[in-house]
């Protein structure tokens, strides 16, 4: 059982786990091994997360996802299986928590008096200094 939070977990039963070679440092043992985890899971069909949480899920990263709507994860940082095997389901984690929460809607807001003085202020004052560097016309 993948825990993400208190509400969110996500049974193993659902995530599917294929290895192969890394192609990493392993000296040897490299050729021997498959110790490269691949993490395969339906976000689409997966009854474990709520529905707002997979609309976002599905909507951030759309292109992470497979033409049937499967996310796939890699680990080859490791040199063995168990290790990759839990750094795919810390990504997994850290995926489902980044979307976990709506994002907050941003509250329009105008600017105030005194910041819109400021703003005039600085544009006056670079006028000026522009207006200092050229060249004195004939009449002055």
């Amino acid at each position: 059982m993948l825990v993400v939070d208190a509400h969110i977990r996500i049974p193993r039963q659902e995530l599917r786990r294929t290895t192969t070679r890394s192609s990493g440092p392993g000296g040897q043992n490299v050729n021997k091994v498959n110790s490269k985890v691949t993490l395969h899971w339906d976000v689409g069909h997966s009854p474990s997360l709520p529905d707002d949480v997979r609309e976002r899920f599905l909507q951030r990263y759309r292109a992470r996802l497979t033409a049937r709507g499967e996310l796939v994860l890699h680990s080859q940082r490791y040199r063995d299986q168990p290790r990759n095997w839990e750094d795919c389901l810390d990504r997994l984690r850290q995926l489902i928590l980044a979307v976990r929460q709506p994002p907050v809607r941003r509250r329009a807001t105008k600017p105030s008096g005194a910041s819109r003085q400021r703003r005039l202020q600085g544009k006056s004052h670079t006028a000026q200094k522009k207006r200092l560097r050229q060249r004195p016309s004939a009449a002055d």
